[in-house]
């Protein structure tokens, strides 16, 4: 228990010294000013503008700039369609894996397209060599670097004046590409590859265990897809055991590496956001936000993990079953693990849109998987997924605003800029758009035919795990829990819509947004004005986050695992 505590102090440390260094790295990428890797990177930079027809100092509105991020992504999904219907026939197959169902393919272009990477095949048996590199591998880059793309428009709108332009779609994507998921990936490839993790063209190996037992074991180009995984906050893994499998995260220093890559660019966006407006202590008010809502997600997950299932002391149970509950619920975790690093992974992938796993979520306790399925139902605002989180935090710092200017008489401002109808109005879509479309999802898999006839558990379990289904799919997470059988046509097609729901109504509102308040002049601070830079203000933010998912999940949650976790202490199990 102290080591697993002892990790995530020192988790948390770090996490804070990043952000700086590699937020001010972003700033100065964003604005095109010089940074190391210019000599090498500029020249390739212009020859891809060259060659594209782009003109980097032409900016674009709200509509050019969503356009060319939609059009861009739709082009994208249907290659990858294409390459997962084809690749039985196409080359690097050495395992003869024949090509995707349509349905199964539609899902899982979709899913990668949108940063979910929501998997509803088995890797080691459904995809190729040339689909992981060209079609998968390629677009965790492409999905996370128009993440991110999106998350410096939003920004610059925010922090503009008199301006309803947003930058340059392409200009964004390309540096986001080239200048920081690029070589942070190789860099952590090369890790990965030191570690243990296979990076190889091998066909799959056919050992013999100890039983006698044949067992084969695929091996691929995967440390390379991992270090993108994480770094994107993508989750989609290479085996489907994903980071619990050794060939993934094979020692306890790639599990605690691979964690802060996942939030590593999430929590730099906070420091560049302050770089953008001016004034450091925006940033730092809302990194300060974001942490005290990871650190609570961890405690209540750590504490409820290791409190463990009380039905294990009871009598009848075997003594090996006492004595490994009696050290926490180990159950569907990696021993090497333990529970302080699974919670931890557990916290850091649902409060990104990341969604790769180094335990069994489904095996979690249930309070610890409804405060899981509760960090995605927030909007994985903790944080978040590269660019998009902070658009979510973002969203709710100008929700705080509204919420305070209206409790105590003063005008709603943020940054200087005042807070209006049409603003309210935006703001509002994008965050009601996925309650609407979670909830909706998770009731229409409740009753019809298709839907529960995918779920493995009975009782409040299994409306978990549909819960847990609609909000991991619309909040572009792509974690599941696995009692859930989602390859069947209904949650293919089903999920891969709303998918793409969850991903783009969401953008589209926020860009509005920004050009909204970036046409806007900015009024200097008055005795009227409500500060965004102290704590009254993190507290704020923090309160409207749990109230809005409080209230708008709390019915749905209360029949799902609360009622499970009272369940469970009565003495009463579902499986």
């Amino acid at each position: 228990m102290a080591w697993g505590i002892l990790q995530i102090v020192v988790f948390l440390i770090l996490l804070g010294l990043i952000a700086k260094p590699l937020g001010t790295y972003m700033a100065h990428v964003y604005r095109g000013e010089r940074t190391l890797l210019h000599p090498v990177l500029r020249p390739v930079e212009r020859f891809i503008y060259r060659v594209c027809g782009v003109d980097e100092r032409r900016e674009m509105g709200v509509k050019g700039y969503a356009i060319s991020l939609i059009v861009f992504n739709f082009i994208v999904l249907l290659f990858i369609y294409a390459v997962l219907r084809l690749q039985g026939h196409l080359p690097l197959n050495p395992a003869h894996v024949p090509d995707m169902s349509p349905w199964v393919a539609f899902n899982t272009a979709v899913s990668f397209a949108t940063n979910t990477n929501w998997q509803v095949y088995v890797p080691e048996t459904s995809v190729s060599y040339l689909s992981q590199m060209l079609a998968l591998a390629r677009e965790n880059f492409v999905s996370a670097a128009v993440g991110m793309a999106a998350a410096v428009a939003f920004i610059r709108g925010l922090t503009r004046h008199s301006s309803r332009e947003l930058g340059n779609f392409w200009v964004d994507f390309t540096r986001s590409f080239l200048y920081i998921l690029l070589p942070l990936a190789v860099a952590g490839a090369l890790f990965l590859v030191s570690q243990g993790v296979v990076q190889n063209l091998n066909g799959p190996t056919h050992a013999v265990t100890v039983a006698g037992v044949t067992q084969t074991i695929a091996q691929g180009p995967f440390a390379s897809q991992e270090s993108i995984k994480e770094l994107g906050t993508n989750g989609g893994g290479s085996y489907n055991a994903n980071s619990a499998h050794p060939y993934e995260n094979p020692t306890p220093l790639t599990n605690f590496v691979e964690m802060l890559m996942i939030l590593a660019i999430p929590v730099s966006f906070t420091y560049l956001f302050g770089r953008f407006a001016g004034n450091q202590r925006q940033g730092w008010a809302l990194f300060a936000a974001a942490m005290v809502l990871l650190v609570m997600s961890v405690g209540v997950m750590f504490a409820s993990e290791q409190h463990g299932n009380p039905n294990l002391t009871r009598a009848g149970v075997t003594q090996a079953a006492t004595a490994t509950q009696a050290g926490g619920n180990q159950e569907g975790k990696e021993v090497r693990n333990g529970i302080g690093a699974s919670v931890l992974w557990a916290t850091i992938t649902t409060d990104t849109s990341t969604g790769a796993v180094n335990s069994s979520h489904d095996s979690l306790t249930p309070l610890a998987g409804g405060m899981a399925m509760l960090n995605i139902a927030l909007g994985e605002v903790v944080f978040g997924g590269v660019g998009v989180g902070m658009m979510g935090l973002l969203i709710f710092a100008v929700l705080a605003v509204f919420i305070a200017g209206l409790m105590v008489g003063r005008t709603p401002e943020y940054l200087g800029k005042k807070i209006e109808g049409r603003e309210m109005k935006l703001a509002v879509l994008a965050t009601l758009y996925f309650c609407v479309t979670a909830l909706g999802l998770a009731a229409i898999a409740a009753v019809l035919p298709a839907g529960k006839d995918a779920v493995l558990n009975h009782g409040p379990h299994g409306l978990t795990e549909i819960l847990y289904a609609a909000l991991s799919q619309t909040g572009n997470n792509g974690s599941a829990f696995a009692g859930l059988t989602v390859s069947g046509k209904f949650w293919s097609i089903a999920g891969g819509l709303v998918m793409m729901w969850g991903r783009f109504f969401f953008v589209v509102p926020c860009l509005a947004l920004a050009s909204s308040l970036g046409a806007k002049k900015a009024a200097p601070e008055s005795s009227g004005t409500f500060p965004t830079t102290g704590p009254i203000f993190v507290v704020l933010v923090v309160g409207v986050i749990l109230i809005v998912g409080a209230l708008t999940y709390f019915p749905s949650f209360a029949l799902g695992p609360i009622v499970e976790q009272f369940l469970m202490n009565a003495g009463h199990l579902f499986s």
